[in-house]
């Protein structure tokens, strides 16, 4: 990937640093639904209404004889779901001259971004958002190249892992959580492009469902399991020369768990959960973008 102009990235790299040292932006109150939140075109595609069926194995489970059948035909014959955002991936036009391209690739908490009423996508920023909810690292890996590399990204945050944690394709080691995680890392590099590696949320116990149930959280995507990822992540960023994006710390509660003024079902933040997790997202876009500054200069 060529690199940009010295004096043009210096610039961008000037505006993503203020942005990440200004105050989160506050939340207005919640209202009707709205539709997804697109600066420009192919920044981001919701699923279509028409796919009633989750993207992951393990979510077929609700569904009983033909009908569990054809979630899993829909599941098989596009694992990765390739088809998500192709055709935004057509519609994006390249980057402008000068303007680096960063790319966040993940599962829900990523999608959510673009959700209106959640994480207001960074408006005003050259931001592309890939994300697929549900989707475990050995669906993203399918898709790294159609959704980032092919996109010219010049920087890309990756946030994914949980729903390998909870079994969303079926029973995964750990190592091969991190395999995936680090095949995403080696690809980026050999394409010129600067890695974000976000740790993953915390979960807690402490929400209710809409007929006043508890929401369990930790018994799916266990605590001690989520801590050993994060490790690994932070410790595997600082080898690989990529940037560690600490959201756990921003988000979690002495006790570890999920603050629950920033979700409303222990898993996924709310408005104010991205409005704390923006300005470290932006922290360390400015981070991954200064090595792009260090690269050119070499």
């Amino acid at each position: 990937m060529p690199m940009l102009p010295l004096f043009l990235l210096a610039g961008f790299l000037g505006s993503a640093q203020a942005a990440a040292t200004q105050a989160p932006p506050s939340q207005p109150a919640a209202s009707a639904p709205a539709a997804p939140q697109v600066a420009f075109p192919g920044q981001y595609a919701a699923a279509p209404a028409e796919w009633r069926f989750p993207v992951w194995p393990r979510g077929c489970a609700r569904f009983e004889g033909a009908e569990r059948v054809e979630c899993l035909e829909f599941v098989a014959f596009d694992y990765g779901r390739l088809s998500r955002y192709a055709a935004a991936n057509a519609t994006l036009a390249a980057p402008r001259p000068g303007e680096p391209r960063v790319v966040f690739f993940g599962d829900s908490i990523t999608d959510n971004w673009s959700k209106a009423g959640c994480g207001r996508f960074f408006p005003g920023r050259p931001y592309v958002n890939r994300g697929i909810g549900g989707q475990t690292t050995a669906q993203m890996l399918v898709r790294f190249r159609a959704d980032v590399l092919a996109v010219k990204a010049n920087v890309v945050v990756i946030l994914a892992g949980t729903n390998d944690i909870a079994g969303n394709a079926g029973p995964v080691a750990l190592g091969a959580v991190e395999d995936n995680l680090e095949t995403m890392a080696e690809l980026a590099r050999a394409h010129g492009v600067r890695v974000v590696l976000a740790s993953l949320l915390p979960v807690s116990d402490d929400e209710k469902d809409a007929k006043g149930q508890a929401i369990v959280r930790t018994t799916d995507r266990p605590p001690a399991t989520i801590d050993a990822l994060n490790r690994w992540l932070a410790d595997y960023a600082r080898k690989s020369d990529a940037v560690y994006l600490d959201y756990f710390s921003a988000v979690a509660g002495a006790d570890g768990r999920f603050k629950p003024e920033l979700t409303d079902d222990g898993l996924h933040p709310n408005a104010a959960g991205y409005a704390a997790m923006a300005p470290l997202a932006e922290k360390a876009i400015a981070q991954a973008l200064s090595g792009l500054a260090r690269a050119a200069r070499r």
